[in-house]
């Protein structure tokens, strides 16, 4: 007798999707931005023609990889922003997270936002440019939309909101890079360096009166 796939369930073709994904990860967590696509055929137990058929070239199976993984980071930044906890200490769990998430997994980082500079592989002109940024402004509209949900910014405030939004994750983003190369000070040091940078306004706008609150 035939059994029909439960509603939510993830068929064949996305379990397999989803190997082949865990397969690249374990790859890029040990070779970072030098990963290729022999190498991550070679883990899956496949030929990289299979593996173009999944995700057509590099650039698509790293635009899927930089969705997994962006996916898991807005989660832990939800959380952060949803904990029970006055406001500048939720500021503070919200970068803690995100520069922690950079720490945990470098090499995954650096094959989302950097080049694999010395590559002498065909692959060499991967642009990786072209689809961080996409990934960054992402970040940007998301805060931007927790931040105008929350914050009374007065007239013009969604505007202000996504200038927040973007300004915030630039921030996370370029200070994190920095760090993450340099490590000049301690996490919980840079932490509070760029909570302080941000508290201004922030510290004495007001919950909108409909909203969940900051």
């Amino acid at each position: 007798m035939e059994t029909t796939r439960q509603s939510g369930e993830p068929g064949a073709g996305e379990r397999r999707r989803r190997e082949l994904l865990e397969a690249a990860d374990r790859v890029v967590l040990r070779d970072g931005p030098k990963a290729s696509m022999n190498a991550i055929a070679a883990e899956a137990g496949i030929t990289k023609p299979i593996l173009y058929r999944h995700f057509g070239d590099k650039a698509g199976l790293y635009q899927a990889l930089a969705v997994r993984h962006t996916d898991a980071l807005l989660d832990s930044l939800r959380a952060a922003l949803d904990a029970p906890a006055e406001r500048r200490s939720r500021v503070e769990a919200t970068l803690d997270t995100y520069l922690a998430a950079i720490e945990a997994r470098p090499q995954v980082y650096r094959f989302l936002m950097h080049p694999a500079e010395d590559s002498q592989t065909p692959e060499r002109g991967f642009d990786v440019g072209l689809h961080s940024a996409p990934l960054l402004r992402r970040l940007g509209e998301e805060l931007a939309q927790v931040i105008g949900e929350r914050v009374d910014l007065g007239p013009g405030g969604e505007r202000l909101a996504r200038v927040w939004g973007h300004g915030i994750v630039g921030m996370m983003h370029a200070a994190g890079d920095w760090w993450l190369g340099e490590r000049p000070c301690a996490r919980t040091e840079l932490v509070s360096a760029l909570t302080d940078l941000l508290w201004g306004r922030l510290a004495t706008a007001g919950n909108r009166a409909d909203g969940p609150g900051f």
